[in-house]
C-alpha cells in the first residue's frame, strides 16, 4: 500500500492511497459521477479525456472488468478517485481486476479519501485542476496543479477522434444492452467522431443505420461525395467553441441531410446556428438525471457527461428548445424550425443508464425516411 496525494488547485489536499499504476500521475479536471453502476463505461467514454473522474457510489470495482464494457479502446479519464476499491470482484463476465486493468493501463486511482467531503468543494467552488501522485509533498503538486490548463477554450476532440475513417462491424454481444428493433430498411448514416461511445454505433446500427466513423476535422463535401442518408455528430470532450471547422461543416450540411447530435454534437449544432455556449460550474455527470421532454410532457431519466450547455437566452428564434433539464433548468435538447436537424445534451445510448430515450433514435430514422420517400 502506497500512500498517494490528490491535490487541488485552490490548496486542497486530500491523503489516499495509491491503486492501479502506483507510479503514474494523474493530471486533469476534477469532476464527478453521480451513477451507482457502469465505471468501466465511464472511465473508457472518450468525453473524460482530460479529466479526472470521482465516483460518488463508495464501493467500486465490484464486478471487475471485461473485454464487453468498454466504450472506447483504452481508458480515457486521466485518473479516477474512488471511497474503497473493491479487492475481490464476482460477475460471470469478470476478466481481472480493477486495479489490474489501471495497472495495465497506466493509470493511476486513489482510495480511502472522504469523496463526500471532495464532492462538497467540487459542488460549492466549481470543478478544478487537480493531480493524483504518490510522489511529490502537497505544496509542489498544489502549485503544479495551478499551472495546468483550464478546461475551458480546449479542444480535446482532435485529441480523442478517429485519425481515419472507418465502417462500423458489430461483434458477437453487441445485442446484449437492448432489444433491437425490426429493420426494414438500412440507412447509411456517417457519423463524426469527435469522441464517439461504441454503443452510440451499436445503437445506430440495432435502428437500421450502417454507420461510417469520419475523422472530426472531415469536411461537408466530403461527407457528401458518399451521399449519405443522414449525418450524426457524435459526444466527445473539452470546449465546443474551439471547434471552429466543426461549426462552420455543420452550416454547411444544414438542410442537405437530416441531423442528429448529443452532447458534444448538440453544442456544436447550437453554436453552428448563432447560440453561445458557457461553462457549468461542476458539470452534468451521472445516470439519474431527469430532463422534461418540452413537446411530448414525458419526463425522461437520463445519462450525462458534460460541462459545457448552450445559453437559453442566446438561442436564435431559427432554434426551439425541446428539452430542459429539470435539476438546473439548462437547455437539454433542441431541434431546428426549418430543417432537419435535432439534438440533446444527455447520452441516450445510456451505456451505462436507462433506456428512457431510446426513442431518439428511431426519430432519426423516421427522419432519414421521410427523405428518403
Amino acid at each position: 500500500m502506497k500512500q498517494a496525494l490528490l491535490a487541488l488547485e485552490n490548496g486542497t489536499v486530500f491523503t489516499g492511497i495509491a491503486f492501479g499504476d502506483e507510479n503514474a500521475e494523474a493530471q486533469g479536471e476534477v469532476v464527478f459521477n453521480t451513477a451507482m453502476t457502469g465505471y468501466q463505461e465511464a472511465m473508457t467514454d472518450p468525453s473524460y479525456k482530460g479529466q479526472i473522474l470521482t465516483f460518488t457510489y463508495p464501493h467500486i470495482g465490484n464486478t471487475g472488468v471485461n473485454s464487453f464494457d468498454v466504450e472506447s479502446d483504452s481508458i480515457k479519464a486521466e485518473g479516477i478517485i474512488v471511497k474503497e476499491v473493491a479487492k475481490t470482484y464476482s460477475n460471470w463476465r469478470a476478466e481481472k481486476s480493477l486495479s489490474d486493468y489501471l495497472k495495465e493501463e497506466g493509470r493511476i486511482g486513489i482510495e480511502g479519501i472522504d469523496t463526500r467531503e471532495l464532492v462538497r468543494v467540487l459542488r460549492s467552488e466549481g470543478a478544478m485542476r487537480g493531480i493524483i501522485s504518490a510522489s511529490g509533498t502537497a505544496e509542489e503538486l498544489v502549485e503544479r496543479a495551478k499551472n495546468l490548463p483550464s478546461m475551458a477554450g480546449l479542444n480535446l476532440a482532435d485529441v480523442v477522434t478517429t485519425k481515419k475513417a472507418y465502417t462500423f462491424e458489430p461483434v458477437e454481444g453487441d445485442d446484449l444492452l437492448a432489444e433491437a428493433p425490426e429493420v426494414k430498411t438500412r440507412y447509411n448514416v456517417a457519423a463524426f467522431d469527435f469522441g464517439i461511445k461504441r454503443n452510440i454505433l451499436r445503437r445506430l446500427h440495432a435502428h437500421g443505420c450502417n454507420v461510417t466513423v469520419y475523422p472530426a476535422s472531415t469536411s461537408a463535401e466530403e461527407i457528401l461525395a458518399t451521399n449519405p442518408d443522414g449525418v450524426f455528430l457524435s459526444n466527445g470532450p473539452g470546449d465546443p467553441e474551439p471547434l471552429e471547422q466543426a461549426q462552420q461543416t455543420i452550416r454547411d450540411l444544414m438542410g442537405k441531410k437530416p441531423i442528429f447530435g448529443i452532447c458534444l454534437g448538440h453544442q456544436l449544432i447550437g453554436l453552428a446556428c448563432g447560440a453561445s455556449s458557457y461553462k457549468l460550474k461542476f458539470g452534468h455527470r451521472g445516470a439519474n438525471h431527469p430532463v422534461k421532454n418540452l413537446l411530448t410532457g414525458a419526463i425522461e431519466i437520463t445519462s450525462q457527461n458534460h460541462g459545457f450547455a448552450i445559453d437559453l437566452d442566446s438561442m436564435p428564434d431559427e432554434l426551439e428548445l425541446t428539452h430542459v433539464n429539470l435539476n438546473d433548468n439548462t437547455v437539454s435538447g433542441l431541434r431546428h424550425r426549418t430543417v432537419d436537424m435535432f439534438c440533446v445534451q444527455y447520452h441516450p445510448e445510456s451505456s451505462p443508464g436507462t433506456h428512457d430515450s431510446e426513442y431518439l433514435f428511431a426519430q432519426f430514422v423516421e427522419m432519414m425516411a421521410a427523405k428518403k420517400i
